[in-house]
């Protein structure tokens, strides 16, 4: 830690110069603070910038802003990938726009933003030992969300008609899954990943759905290579965006609608957009990946006070549902990091929940490997 004479800085204040505390010592300062000691400062700030990954962030917005009258909360919906590289620019730039950064993607993120210097660690210390320790470092986990297999409900009323994700690489399903293409957007590369990295349950279901051990092709390295290569060769179709994938596979009235890799939690989506999606949970070895949805504080960050009164909003007040700022998240689908908030009741237990959990280190160490091969089979 640097000495208090390495951290002050003279400023002017009128004619007097007095010693004060670096911006990041200052914001420092306010991480054991309550939303209630915070208050005054964040009002006198006045505004908050947060980049979001999901489009919920307009919700949190509006409910954040009742709650706050005196702070506008201006919020930016940006893929994970391109918060990303919009973060790395502007640091390099030297320049800070954001305040808090809502993002997934926590392999590159804890390497090229957190490792980097370009944002930071903050835990409210009102929900702090509510949240385990996974969930709090190094950066806090606001909850977890997934990228699994999606099917019709509607059209397949007894359940998913694949049992096992090999199917997906034979005739019946040609050119009839769908997902966003793993090199635009990063959870889908690391749902590739993950599936090379469970590439032992890979060989292992490749057994019990063809009743041989696996042969891989010339140059292929495992079984979770195996199958991505396959799934390429049986035209998967990339889309641009999630909401492309939840549209072709859970629009109502279809006969022999297409399968789709797409998040649990877009099935709250179902009643407004005439959609029938439904988790395929049982397919094995697993429907598909989840993983935690973080918060950080910019560098720089203009709003230090506001920053952390939003982090603390969306970590939910101290009702069992997680009140106003949490109710964009309480869905089906999502799984709050926070021990007090009572699971949804219509969603999959995730004690039962059969998706694979990230490790970022390990997504992180081949992440560029499997990108790689992505590239040379599209």
């Amino acid at each position: 830690m640097k000495s208090l004479l390495q951290s002050v800085a003279v400023v002017a204040l009128g004619t007097l110069a007095l010693p004060a505390l670096t911006l990041s010592a200052l914001a420092a300062d306010m991480d054991g603070k309550s939303p209630e000691e915070l208050l005054d400062a964040a009002k006198a700030e006045g505004q908050v910038v947060v980049y979001s990954f999901t489009s919920r962030i307009k919700k949190v917005e509006a409910a954040f802003e009742e709650a706050y009258p005196d702070i506008d909360l201006v919020g930016y919906d940006i893929s994970s990938t391109e918060q990303i590289t919009r973060l790395q620019a502007e640091h390099q730039a030297g320049v800070s726009n954001a305040d808090v950064v809502y993002i997934s993607d926590a392999p590159v993120v804890f390497d090229k933003l957190l490792g980097a210097g370009i944002i930071g660690p903050y835990v409210p210390p009102r929900v702090a030992d509510r949240v385990p320790a996974e969930f709090k470092n190094p950066l806090l986990a606001q909850r977890l969300s997934t990228k699994v297999l999606m099917y019709n409900e509607e059209a397949h009323p007894d359940g998913p008609p694949v049992s096992n994700l090999w199917e997906l690489t034979t005739e019946p399903w040609k050119g009839r899954v769908v997902m966003v293409d793993p090199l635009q957007r990063g959870d889908y590369l690391d749902l590739m990943t993950e599936i090379v990295l469970q590439s032992d349950a890979m060989a292992a279901a490749y057994e019990a759905q063809f009743g041989k051990k696996i042969a891989l092709a010339s140059g292929v390295n495992n079984a979770g290579e195996q199958f991505i290569a396959d799934l390429f060769a049986n035209d998967v179709i990339l889309v641009g965006s999630t909401d492309d994938v939840n549209a072709a596979v859970g629009k109502l009235g279809q006969s022999n609608p297409p399968l789709g890799f797409t998040s649990y939690s877009d099935r709250r989506d179902n009643a407004e957009e005439g959609w029938a999606l439904q988790l395929a949970n049982s397919v094995e070895p697993s429907p598909g990946i989840v993983f935690p949805a973080v918060l950080g504080i910019a560098e720089g960050a203009k709003n230090p006070a506001a920053a952390r009164l939003v982090i603390d909003f969306l970590m939910g007040d101290e009702s069992e549902t997680g009140g106003a700022g949490f109710e964009p998240f309480y869905v089906p689908g999502d799984y709050a990091t926070r021990t007090d908030i009572v699971p949804h009741p219509d969603a999959v237990p995730l004690s039962e929940f059969a998706a694979w959990r990230v490790n970022p280190e390990m997504t992180a160490t081949i992440r560029a490997e499997v990108a790689d091969l992505v590239l040379t089979l599209q």
